[in-house]
Formats: structure tokens, sequence, C-alpha cells
């Protein structure tokens, strides 16, 4: 996210870290995308740390998504 962060791509970076504006629904607060993010961290060992540095090594995100996909998708029997 290096150069999307910066002052050229201020609409991605508010996407990721901003705040919506107007009223809220009623009820439980919506989970956000990077509330699941950390939710994954915490629950593959990797809790420690920031995400957004993770997610700079293109090698260590995959890593990080191939092992929580794998916990999430159920694996199917009968196909090779």
């Amino acid at each position: 996210m290096g150069g999307t962060c910066g002052a050229n791509g201020g609409g991605v970076h508010r996407v990721l870290v901003g705040k919506p504006e107007g009223m809220r629904p009623l009820g439980r607060s919506r989970r956000r995308w990077e509330d699941n993010i950390k939710m994954d961290l915490q629950e593959v060992g990797g809790g420690c740390g920031d995400w957004m540095e993770l997610a700079q090594d293109r090698n260590k995100w995959r890593a990080l998504v191939s092992t929580v996909m794998n916990l999430r998708v159920p694996k199917r029997r009968g196909i090779s």
C-alpha cells in the first residue's frame, strides 16, 4: 500500500481506515473488514503486529490468506 496511501491515493486510504458519515442503524454494530482481518490473525496465532505491515510482504500475506482459507473452507471428499 506504499503508493496508494499517499496523497495521490486518498480515496483508497479512506476506504480502508475511514469512518462512514451518517446515522448508524440500530442493533449490533457491523463487523468491518479490518475487524475480520484482526480476528483471523488472532485465530491463526499471528495476533501480534500490524496487519497493514504484514500485507506489504506479498508472500507472507498470501501465506496468511491461504492458512485462513484452509481453516474456513471444508475439504471435499472424493475429489482428487
